[in-house]
């Protein structure tokens, strides 16, 4: 069973930056790929990034990439997101999730909802214009 909490989500103006982190709990962190999703209020929740479970591997959807990079401390289960030059479209409630690792690859990169197992609660980004 892994626990999430995710935290560093506020107010900013556009063109600013916030750090996400998501801190996990459990032993065997290191062999979870983690993403970050975000959901704005009256649509679905989208994949906004995600990382392997080792190796760095990293993939991002299209609307944040080149300003936004994901990252994980294995050695402190930790996973961040940082953003850059936010826009008020950036707006969205932020979630981080985990993949059980059972029977994937090291290099692979789940990128659909449907495929995390653990999620946590959630922090607000508002970005204003």
């Amino acid at each position: 069973q892994v626990q999430l909490v995710e935290s560093g989500g506020g107010l900013v103006q556009a063109g600013g930056s916030l750090r996400l982190s998501c801190a996990a709990s459990g032993r065997t962190f290191s062999s979870y790929p983690m993403g970050w999703f975000r959901q704005a209020p009256g649509k679905e929740r989208e994949f906004v990034a995600a990382i392997s479970r080792s190796d760095g591997y990293t993939y991002y959807t299209d609307s944040v990439k080149g300003r936004f990079t994901i990252s994980k401390d294995n050695a402190k289960n930790m996973v961040d997101l940082q953003m850059n030059s936010l826009k008020p479209e950036d707006t969205a409630v932020y979630y981080c999730a985990a993949k059980n690792p059972t029977s994937i690859s090291r290099y692979y990169i789940p990128r659909s909802r449907n495929e995390y197992d653990y999620w946590g609660q959630g922090t607000q980004v508002t970005v204003s214009s």
